[in-house]
């Protein structure tokens, strides 16, 4: 533990913020894993309408800084396409 009073702040401010990030990095891959499951079963109709609350909690955590956009289209491009290929 420093000594510093800076420091000793630092130290528990980024504890809370890692805190808080870890948990919208968890929101986000339970989303995932949810419409996962969903492509999987070959349910379409519920692919289609739980991919848009996916598509806005990734957003969200672009926003908040936890992924890169590049990521975040990255994981929302995959989404849409294996949602379409259940399509076909």
């Amino acid at each position: 533990m420093p000594n510093i009073k800076s420091a000793k702040k630092r130290v528990i401010v980024n504890a809370k913020k890692n805190n808080v990030n870890k948990d919208n990095k968890s929101e986000v891959k339970t989303a995932i894993k949810k419409l996962n499951a969903v492509i999987d079963a070959g349910n379409y109709d519920e692919a289609v309408k739980l991919y848009p609350e996916t598509a806005s909690i990734i957003d969200s955590a672009v926003s908040n800084g936890i992924y890169h956009r590049n990521t975040a289209a990255n994981k929302k491009s995959g989404l849409a396409k294996r949602i379409n290929a259940l399509k076909a």
